[in-house]
């Protein structure tokens, strides 16, 4: 039962403390699309994207007009298009990124996920020719995002296909220079992907999921930063609880916009995302909420330690008020789209090693970093091949999403807009990794992998 009390808090958090629900998005299962002629594959993808997200937007928008809630974005997600193509003689599939494309412009989402592949164990047809047409799609669409992934605790990791994505990011990279590498910015390169996943630009509809679903992702982090302000220089255990408990709030007002959306589209609800994801606007950061825990800075030691406790936190609240969470659920730390986490690097006490680190504890990884365009591919694979072992040896999702930018150098800063943001150019260790990524095969899973 709703209290007058409630109700008022919850109008604060909203107009006061930046909360949110970052996306409603529509998974949409490809799998009776598939025909051996490219053109009727793509046709059927369209038409049923089409149908089945019609009333997506104007159904976000008016259950935010009628109950008041930010729902700042509607997005889609579809099944890998490597599995959806593969059947077709076409040698490359720029073509289906742009009907994916031309029917998020139609339907008026912001995003769409699943130009994707799943490469842990190995290639097939598909997987070969999506990754190589990865580069040229996300140059020539505006919302269409990627992601490849090339690892899992149960198969290790892939280093053919690690080695792949170091030049698949540069390439793209340079094809996107003019936008200073944006199309880095709509790929994200995983180990342990989950199928449920609403955020982008890692999201893709799994093999596993419904015809089509509804997932919610919600946000908060200036609401958990608030609320930490009420508890200055209690100890830990305090700080855990009332993280848990404003995390709960949170994840209610998912569970009804994600109920309340499925009713009304006459889609079967999947699940909420309760990660705490920032904006770049003031009061909206990660960062600051570490540094309420008492912090100087995000970055200094004992950064991982706040961050581990924050992720469980969240995780504890959010599962007591929501049947169904899932996706990746946590806290994001990427660099471009947090404030506090741009300031943290701008004064010297945060680097990527210290983000590495704290990736071991958080939602998914190396998250939203540009880094010079000068960067050779090698490197970029063997930053993919840490991130994706510190994932597979403690059996959660990693990822990385790195942008080389052409023409830049640390210190210069790149200016993405929106919920992009901005970013410093970030330090890479200079020290060379070529021989160690040239040597491809496969790191087997580790042994804990073996639960049967």
């Amino acid at each position: 039962m709703f209290n007058y009390n409630y109700i008022m808090e919850t109008i604060s958090m909203i107009e006061k403390e930046s909360l949110d629900i970052r996306t409603i998005t529509m998974g949409i299962s490809l799998l009776d699309c598939i025909s051996d002629d490219g053109q009727v594959c793509r046709n059927r993808i369209y038409e049923k994207i089409t149908r089945k997200a019609e009333k997506l937007v104007a159904t976000g928008d008016l259950i935010e007009k009628e109950y008041g809630i930010p729902i700042i974005n509607k997005r889609i997600s579809v099944t890998p298009i490597s599995l959806i193509a593969q059947a077709c003689k076409d040698t490359d599939y720029v073509k289906f990124a742009e009907i994916l494309d031309k029917a998020a412009i139609t339907v008026g989402v912001n995003f769409i996920g699943g130009f994707s592949s799943l490469v842990h164990k190995g290639y097939t047809k598909g997987d070969e020719i999506l990754i190589r047409s990865i580069p040229e799609a996300l140059n020539v669409t505006e919302r269409v995002c990627s992601s490849v992934n090339i690892g899992s605790t149960k198969t290790g990791i892939n280093m053919d296909a690690v080695k792949q994505m170091g030049t698949i990011i540069s390439e793209t990279a340079r094809l996107t220079a003019d936008r200073d590498g944006l199309g880095c910015a709509k790929l994200v390169v995983f180990a342990n992907a989950v199928e449920d996943n609403p955020f982008m630009a890692g999201a893709f509809h799994g093999i596993g999921e419904p015809d089509s679903v509804i997932n919610v992702g919600v946000s908060g982090p200036g609401v958990v930063k608030v609320a930490l302000e009420s508890c200055k220089g209690e100890p830990f255990d305090v700080v855990s609880d009332t993280i848990k408990k404003t995390a709960f709030k949170i994840t209610r007002m998912g569970q009804l916009v994600a109920a309340e959306a499925s009713k009304r589209l006459d889609v079967p609800f999947g699940i909420v995302d309760l990660s705490l994801a920032p904006t770049p606007a003031v009061g909206d950061s990660i960062a600051r909420i570490l540094e309420e825990m008492g912090l100087e800075a995000c970055g200094a030691p004992g950064t991982t330690a706040a961050l581990a406790l924050l992720n469980d936190a969240v995780k504890k609240g959010g599962v007591m008020a929501s049947s169904h969470v899932g996706g990746l659920s946590g806290a994001f730390i990427p660099i471009s789209e947090d404030e506090g986490m741009i300031n943290a690097v701008k004064i010297g006490a945060l680097n990527i090693e210290k983000l590495e680190a704290m990736t071991c504890v958080c939602s998914v990884g190396l998250d939203m970093i540009a880094i010079p365009g000068k960067t050779p591919p090698e490197t970029i694979s063997a930053i993919i091949a840490d991130e994706a072992a510190i994932g597979v040896i403690n059996n959660k999702t990693t990822a990385v999403r790195i942008i080389p930018v052409f023409g830049k150098d640390v210190g210069d800063e790149v200016v993405f807009g929106g919920l992009l943001g901005n970013a410093p150019v970030m330090a890479v260790n200079p020290f060379s990794s070529k021989l160690f990524i040239e040597r491809g095969g496969r790191i087997p899973a580790p042994i804990h992998s073996m639960k049967n």
